[in-house]
């Protein structure tokens, strides 16, 4: 059996897999600590909740799992001082300080070299601000969510590649900590972590071993980073190379072969495994919107998403005219920008509520399309997210995205895992497709040339 743990941010789940099959899995919250700038996790809590879960996994079929790996998400530091305080992705402590370091030359070199948009979502830009308000002592280790569990599980704080390469710290190409990036930071290569590849196996730590009850055969497999593995899982259940999530944020990933970026926009390449990479663009605005939408917005938010599919039905695209633009909570590709608002624009009198609930639900998808057409541009859609469960959002996504839609079920970085590890047979299930109207994806089409101006 396969054990794979997924540490999200507001999350950890768990699952066995066999034969590719999910025999168990369950979900363990996290909490985040902070403010509106500042926002961390503590990892005496996570590796709690991560104990608590594995040990909650049947006896009998924990001395079965023979590998164990991890996937966590991106973007996280910690400095290495005893607090175990761990900063996340959305932590905006260095906003300012990344927006001065873009005015340079240097951050487009530094993009190039490490495939992470400059932003303040990033350890380079977590640590550039670190550094310069000097909170911690020069010599300081800095590590991570994956170190933290590689260090408790196998007593090494070892960091895998793909999970690097979404640093700012990481050299693509040459697949090492980039000694550029680290002499401008005045960071040396040995305050990091060692360097893995994502496949790569340790020994676990024997009195781990014996508190879960596991085989003395068990391996230890690093893993990769949750935004790569989501992908690989999409691209091996439906044979897709193109994929969307929509969460509560969303992003357009791409499976490729060759390193992809766009200077001026900024999509991300990570490493994935020896001969591949996952190209991508993250919105911060999916799921969030329409919740925001629900109670501020619709008539009743106990069953606004029960009523969408007849709301779209008596609606026609465009909402009477009426924009919305999306970014609530600032936005990541392609604006990279903290201080970018949201708001209805061209609103009259005549506009309904039911005018403003259709065009909040075009305006986040008609961003997302502006992520499509930078990393997957004319290609199919694998899809996934509770957003497509619902037949009339995903057959809207089609419209105006384009493009077919295919719904992928088994996308969860757990899978991913089983998938790079294990590499069974690959079954490609056609699943459930949303395919574009070819007269409102022409319409779609004609709004979207205008909308975000």
């Amino acid at each position: 059996m396969f054990l794979g743990i997924d540490i999200g941010t507001t999350a950890i789940k768990l699952g066995v897999v066999q034969e590719n099959e999910l025999l168990y899995t369950s979900d363990l919250p996290l909490k985040t600590y902070g403010d509106d700038r500042i926002k961390f996790q503590k990892g005496d809590e996570l590796l709690a909740a991560l104990t608590a879960g594995i040990l909650a996994i049947p006896a009998w079929m924990r001395q079965q799992i023979a590998i164990i790996s991890f996937s966590t998400a991106m973007h996280s530091l910690m400095p290495d001082d005893g607090k175990k305080q761990i900063f996340l992705w959305s932590d905006l402590q260095a906003a300012s300080a990344i927006d001065r370091f873009k005015q340079t030359n240097l951050a487009i070199r530094f993009y190039e070299i490490s495939g992470t948009p400059i932003h303040a979502m990033s350890p380079f830009a977590k640590l550039l601000y670190f550094q310069e308000t000097k909170q911690y002592p020069a010599e300081i280790h800095w590590y991570g969510i994956k170190e933290l569990v590689m260090q408790h599980f196998t007593g090494k704080p070892f960091i895998d590649y793909a999970t690097a390469s979404a640093t700012g710290l990481f050299d693509l190409r040459e697949k090492q900590w980039s000694k550029e990036i680290l002499n401008y930071l005045g960071i040396k290569a040995t305050q990091l972590a060692p360097l893995a590849d994502t496949t790569q196996t340790f020994e676990m730590l024997p009195e781990i071993r014996t508190l879960f009850d596991f085989s003395h055969e068990i391996q230890v497999v690093i893993g990769a980073s949750d935004g790569t593995l989501a992908a690989y899982a999409s691209y091996y259940s439906t044979g897709r190379t193109a994929s969307l999530t929509i969460g509560t944020s969303a992003a357009v990933r791409q499976i490729t072969k060759k390193i992809q970026l766009d200077q001026k926009k900024q999509n991300f390449c990570y490493y994935l495994k020896e001969d591949l990479l996952v190209s991508g663009a993250p919105s911060n605005n999916g799921g969030i919107v329409l919740a925001w939408a629900a109670e501020q917005v619709s008539a009743d938010p106990a069953v606004f998403y029960e009523t969408l599919p007849d709301l779209l039905t008596d609606t026609t695209p465009g909402a009477n005219n009426l924009r919305f633009w999306p970014y609530l909570n600032g936005e990541r590709a392609p604006y990279w920008s903290n201080e970018i608002k949201g708001g209805f624009y061209d609103l009259t009198l005549q506009h309904t509520r039911a005018d403003m609930v259709r065009s909040v639900i075009e305006g986040m998808l008609l961003n997302i399309r502006q992520l499509v057409e930078l990393v997957a541009e004319g290609e199919e859609l694998s899809v996934s997210g509770g957003f497509f469960q619902t037949a009339a959002l995903g057959k809207l996504a089609a419209d105006i995205f384009g493009t077919p839609c295919y719904y992928a079920p088994q996308n969860e970085p757990i899978f991913g895992l089983y998938y790079l590890l294990e590499q069974p047979e690959q079954r490609i299930e056609e699943n459930q497709a949303f395919l574009p109207d070819p007269v409102e994806r022409d319409t779609y089409k004609q709004i979207a040339s205008n909308y975000f101006v």
